[in-house]
């Protein structure tokens, strides 16, 4: 399995507060992920939370492309994450080589326009929906589990990635895009993720890192390391299950036990 560091480039993260919204710390993030394991980092310029303000391309590129050019410069195998078309391409022309796209190409249709004409790989996340506020407004209507299931999201994104090169596609279940806090549709999906890599005929990358799911399966308010512990177990499960990359913030404390996990 590989692990992909991630490098929030923003002021309103869910996850770290904003700590790398300066390029300087974000960089300096991105070159400590890697020497604590991380075999790809993925830098994004919006956050996609439902507290979060939307951002412009022009934002996010400001954002990110910076970080982008100086990881890659530094021999950093780069990832951006983005859902717009424009980010994209000019990721590329600073030295990315992988787009992680939550939306799947829902938000920006030209996102498979770019994909298609660059050789770089291209991560289709699983989410219903046209915006990240879109997303998270119908998850208040709580659809029926079986409607997020392993098959189900198979069959969705069967349907937005067939016309691309199978062989630089990748898939993303989309764990907490519209899946909520529920940890068993959450759960569900990690084990079945070798089901869905299989039905597919792609590599699959889990995002489980300090998700709202590991959150209520934890008792209290659980304390930031207690949140990375749980998602360790995340990954492994993940990992168990048949997934090919995990996405996870704290690269540190995941290496040593997927380590030990893969050698057992």
């Amino acid at each position: 399995m590989l692990i992909m560091g991630v490098v929030n480039a923003t002021p309103d993260s869910f996850s770290d507060g904003g700590r790398f919204a300066a390029e300087e710390a974000a960089v300096a993030h991105g070159l400590q992920l890697v020497a604590d394991g991380a075999d790809l980092v993925d830098v994004g310029g919006e956050a996609t939370n439902p507290r979060a303000q939307p951002v412009d391309a022009a934002e996010e590129l400001r954002r990110a492309i910076p970080v982008v050019r100086r990881l890659a410069a530094a021999g950093v195998r780069v990832s951006i994450d983005t859902t717009k078309a424009a980010v994209a391409e000019a990721a590329i022309a600073a030295g990315a080589s992988i787009i992680n796209d939550i939306s799947g190409g829902l938000f920006d249709p030209a996102m498979h326009d770019v994909v298609t004409k660059s050789s770089v790989t291209y991560i289709a996340g699983h989410l219903r929906g046209r915006s990240i506020a879109e997303v998270f407004s119908a998850e208040a209507g709580r659809p029926p589990p079986d409607t997020l299931s392993w098959q189900a999201v198979a069959h969705e994104l069967s349907t937005r990635i067939g016309h691309l090169p199978a062989d630089r596609v990748w898939v993303d279940p989309g764990l907490g895009f519209g899946k909520g806090g529920d940890p068993e549709t959450n759960l569900a999906l990690i084990r079945h993720a070798g089901d869905l890599g299989r039905a597919l005929g792609r590599p699959v990358v889990v995002g489980a890192s300090r998700k709202r799911f590991l959150r209520r399966l934890l008792t209290g308010d659980p304390s930031e390391l207690a949140l990375d512990a749980a998602s360790v177990a995340a990954c492994l499960a993940a990992a168990r299950a048949g997934a090919h990359v995990s996405r996870t913030h704290n690269v540190a404390l995941l290496r040593p036990a997927l380590t030990v996990y893969t050698r057992m």
